[in-house]
């Protein structure tokens, strides 16, 4: 993704490192400076898998989690417009495992048990979750263009109830937090007429936790209540997440109806829209970001390691030479709230970057605390280098980048449908309407302007600004909009209207009225007729000059 060579230092860092691309330089730093402080203090067994070349090489990917029939597969079929292998649709429980859509070649589906010892996919630690999770994980390969692009994570319908989490036979949370820790959106759909969270769903919701700027909410199939019931449902969705997204952001929710079958109510048509494009750019931007983004989770990753390496260092040192090892340790996991306080303290650490206490606790019982290793400064102090100075050569080169070339967009699919043509956000809407017709658009409603115009005594066929702001204050515009509607509507810059000008400014206002943005520059097709040059008679001027 990126391959050029930075040219003001060859790419080269202080240390002699050459760094071609920004891909290879995250995973120079993570194999030489983080990698061996994760191994020294355990921490793959305690927090996340160790990453390989495919996890900062693979394209982005986008996971999708919802409670059973929401429309997470029809959702996946919308943005590629076309079925994928192993797809399977319906009102019930349909969607038992997990399946990674992906780019390739030739259609077909790769079994959980193969596609863990691909070294090419990013999914090889996934292994460790047992062959009742590989017998329900497949990768569904195509040949279509949004996955040139994206990768897509379709999971099980949740369902509700203690039985239905324990007959899975694998850790269904464990696998959505390792899946959450790599991909770069993760999106939860809820049904308009589902809004319920079960335990499971909000375990699911609970395992991402440290990745709230992934996660988008999708109300789907939103067509099918009226206005009164929507905004009801959105309140109600609003007030269930809000229990369990324990963050004092708000959520980003977009409504809309995500299947290519008619809106069974159209009288938000307008919004659905306007949302659905809000979610497409957001898509679309992933590829961009993506850098970004493993950078970012890399000084994530990066900050809770030296954590964890304080905390076994620190239960090291606690712990007695001879005797009375086990009495100990149980005193030191019970004082563990009290130890993550010492650290903060000691080390100057925000509470915010120390793992979970009650997991962390679990966790330390399997282990014999005498056997973790010491405080070995100079790992740490690697590590703060690194983000003390080599995240910034990155950041750079990621800059450098962007500027060098356009940015990568997600397209084919939904995604090319509604961008240009008639159909288009929009077009024939607002300020474009009007733009294809042969008359001036504003004079359909000219004559019922011109009624106003007369009363507000014009002088010469023109009326002055005093008069025209009584008139346009009546729209209860702020000031700043009703100035703008005047310097677009008065077309020769004479600080009067004459009635084209203010039948212009009038349906200005009406556009803004109408919820619809106004032009930084008046379009050709509002231009008044007396206001438009005459190319004809400028030729014939010119040529009698000649």
């Amino acid at each position: 993704m990126f391959s050029w060579v930075k040219q003001e230092q060859g790419g080269r860092n202080k240390e002699g490192e050459m760094y071609q691309t920004v891909t290879e330089g995250l995973q120079t730093l993570y194999t030489k400076k983080l990698l061996p402080l994760e191994e020294t203090y355990l921490f793959h067994d305690f927090h996340s898998p160790a990453l390989e070349a495919a996890d900062f090489q693979s394209k982005p990917m986008v996971l999708l989690v919802g409670q059973y029939s929401t429309g997470k597969t029809t959702f996946i079929r919308y943005l590629l417009e076309q079925d994928f292998p192993g797809m399977r649709i319906g009102p019930e429980p349909t969607t038992d495992g997990f399946i990674a859509v992906m780019y390739g070649e030739n259609e077909g589906v790769v079994p959980g048990n193969a596609l863990v010892v691909d070294p090419k996919k990013p999914f090889r630690k996934l292994n460790a979750f047992g062959n009742s999770f590989l017998n329900r994980f497949i990768c569904s390969q195509m040949p279509n263009q949004v996955l040139q692009s994206i990768s897509i994570i379709d999971t099980p319908g949740i369902l509700s109830g203690e039985k239905q989490r324990i007959s899975r036979g694998y850790d269904f949370s464990e696998v959505l937090r390792w899946f959450g820790e790599r991909v770069d959106r993760i999106i939860l759909l809820f049904d308009a007429h589902k809004l319920d969270i079960s335990d499971e769903f909000s375990e699911a919701i609970k395992a991402f936790k440290g990745q709230d700027d992934k996660i988008r909410v999708v109300l789907n199939k939103a067509d099918q209540v009226d206005t009164q019931q929507l905004m009801r449902v959105y309140g109600a969705l609003m007030w269930s997440l809000g229990k369990v997204i324990n963050t004092p952001e708000v959520a980003r929710v977009y409504l809309g109806s995500f299947w290519a079958k008619p809106l069974q109510n159209t009288e938000n048509r307008r919004l659905f829209e306007a949302e659905s494009q809000d979610l497409f750019r957001d898509i679309q931007s992933l590829p961009r970001n993506a850098a970004l983004r493993k950078l970012n989770d890399l000084i994530k990753r990066a900050r809770l390691a030296k954590v964890h390496a304080y905390i076994i260092s620190y239960l090291k040192k606690e712990m007695p030479s001879l005797f009375g090892r086990e009495k100990k340790k149980e005193e030191l996991i019970m004082r563990l709230p009290e130890i993550y306080t010492i650290l903060q303290r000691e080390h100057h650490i925000s509470p915010g970057d120390f793992p979970n206490v009650g997991k962390m606790q679990d966790m330390l019982q399997h282990y014999d605390f005498s056997k973790f290793p010491s405080l070995k400064v100079k790992l740490i102090e690697s590590v703060d280098k690194m983000l003390a100075t080599k995240i910034a050569v990155l950041m750079a080169m990621i800059r450098e980048e962007e500027s060098k070339q356009p940015p990568a967009m997600v397209s084919g699919g939904a995604f090319e449908g509604s961008q240009d043509g008639p159909f288009g956000q929009g077009y024939g809407e607002g300020i474009s309407a009007g733009a294809d017709a042969e008359d001036w658009i504003v004079s359909r409603d000219k004559h019922r302007y011109d009624e106003i115009f007369y009363t507000l005594m014009p002088v010469n066929g023109k009326i002055t600004g005093v008069n025209a702001k009584k008139e346009m204050m009546n729209s209860r515009l702020p000031n700043t909009v009703l100035g703008k509607i005047w310097k677009l509507a008065d077309c020769d810059h004479d600080g009067m209207l004459d009635d084209e000008e203010f039948a212009l400014a009038q349906h200005l206002i009406k556009i803004k009225l109408e919820g619809y943005e106004l032009p930084t520059d008046l379009p050709e097709h509002l231009v008044p007729p007396g206001h438009r040059k005459n190319h004809t008679a400028d030729a014939l001027y010119n040529h009698t000059e000649d």
